[in-house]
């Protein structure tokens, strides 16, 4: 590990073959070095104790890492008093401010971009369009119980029951998402602490264990062994053209993936929810030591038992849990894999961040109906360039991302909704065959 530079003495000065070397992968001494604003961090020790997670800050080990450093931080001048201790030197003069790979009008043009947005205010919420997201949240649980408690528990009630219990959880995840993108307040602990209550109290699952996950994500989406939500490949799925080229050649087949866009009906909508991350998120909790976040989630399951076993019964109340989570499933999987299965995956090539954002996502028509249904990720494409954006101004931005991807050549992919569920299944179908092809003859 390197030592800060002394007080008063000249600052170190370093190339990026010098940086590109500190990935904590194949270096003697296992460093991390990374760059923001052209300033050197040595993150070796550090990023252990990052508070946004270990593995999203080690994902920029040897890069460049300004735009993400803005992109996910509310306070940057509170972060940077922090940052300086792990300060040991900067850019050397002739070296440019990122990596000479990377498109430098592109990236010069989105930071331009980013200034424009914050000038303009589109990083501001509206707190009573929050609020009346929350209100709509509540009275439809408070509905839920209502239509059991007058009607009784006979089949169509309890159906009916149940779809509004999944819609409360469909929602509940949408409006926990902004919280933990910190989207709806200006300081950073009120949006962690309603965190906690959405995806504790209303959903019953660990903030920790959605904050390690997808900060990770939007850091390197769609990059094979840095983005958790492609590590389906290669267990369940193959993915991408690429990595499921590569598998095949590898002649590895763990699953008989050139039949993965039929499978996926049993094993990914239905299944994901309530057969995996049910569990997996008290596993999480355990292990990670994440006792406020298991308090919060027995808060959520605490509740559904005392308010539905009086009017259910206990097979009735583990029927209507199962078929809640079993509709939220199918939501969610839907929702949030029609934005990147599709889309280009593969190892991280460190590539810009406008770019790396647009090839790994895509938008779907913006309706009404299509704004509530996916919580605003029809937007996917600006609320990946703007993480901390509230998401009721992505119409707003959009217009000028378009203009910047039309200005560089760029596509900027915007589909209808149920186009958008078809792709995920053409999408595995053709990297399926294209998995056979290459296990069969390359």
């Amino acid at each position: 590990m390197e030592e800060p530079e002394p007080a008063g003495s000249p600052p170190r000065r370093f190339t990026w073959e010098e940086i590109g070397l500190r990935t904590g992968r194949g270096h003697p001494q296992q460093e991390r070095w990374l760059v923001i604003d052209r300033k050197v961090y040595d993150i070796s020790q550090f990023y252990r104790r990052h508070p946004g997670g270990a593995r999203v800050i080690s994902h920029y080990a040897g890069q460049d890492a300004t735009d993400p450093f803005r992109a996910f931080h509310l306070d940057k001048a509170l972060v940077r008093k922090y940052m300086n201790s792990l300060l040991i030197g900067e850019l050397a003069p002739e070296q440019p401010s990122f990596e000479p790979s990377k498109n430098k009008l592109l990236v010069e043009d989105f930071r331009e971009l980013r200034t424009t947005v914050e000038r303009m205010g589109f990083l501001n919420p509206n707190h009573l369009f929050f609020f009346l997201l929350l209100l709509h949240i509540l009275l439809l649980d408070a509905a839920a119980w209502l239509t059991i408690w007058y009607f009784g528990s006979s089949l169509l009630p309890f159906l009916f029951s149940a779809l509004l219990l999944g819609t409360v959880q469909a929602q509940a995840g949408w409006l926990q998402h902004d919280f933990g993108h910190l989207s709806v307040f200006s300081k950073s602990k009120w949006n962690h602490l309603v965190h906690k209550f959405v995806i504790g109290h209303l959903k019953g699952a660990p903030a920790s264990w959605w904050n390690h996950l997808h900060f990770q994500h939007h850091a390197k989406p769609n990059c094979f062994r840095k983005d958790p939500d492609v590590n389906m490949h290669p267990l369940f799925f193959a993915l991408g053209k690429t990595l499921s080229v590569e598998l095949g050649m590898k002649k590895k087949k763990f699953m008989p993936y050139n039949h993965q866009h039929k499978y996926f009906f049993i094993i990914g909508p239905p299944a994901l929810v309530p057969l995996y991350f049910q569990w997996y998120i008290f596993y999480f909790a355990v292990q990670r030591r994440q006792w406020v976040d298991l308090a919060w989630m027995l808060t959520f399951y605490i509740r559904f038992f005392l308010t539905y076993l009086p009017l259910l019964g206990v097979k009735g109340l583990l029927g209507l849990f199962l078929l809640v989570r079993l509709i939220e499933s199918n939501w969610f999987v839907w929702v949030t894999q029609m934005n990147h299965i599709p889309m280009h995956i593969d190892y991280d090539k460190n590539v810009d961040w406008f770019s790396t954002q647009l090839q790994a996502t895509c938008n779907v028509h913006q309706s009404l109906f299509n704004d509530w249904f996916s919580g605003h990720l029809n937007f996917q494409i600006e609320h990946h360039l703007f993480p901390t954006m509230p998401r009721h101004n992505y119409w707003k931005v959009a217009p000028l991302v378009k203009s910047l991807c039309a200005k560089h050549g760029i596509e900027y992919q915007s589909k209808p909704l149920l186009t958008a569920f078809g792709d995920i299944v053409h999408s595995l179908k053709d990297s399926g065959e294209l998995w056979l092809d290459a296990y069969l003859h390359k």
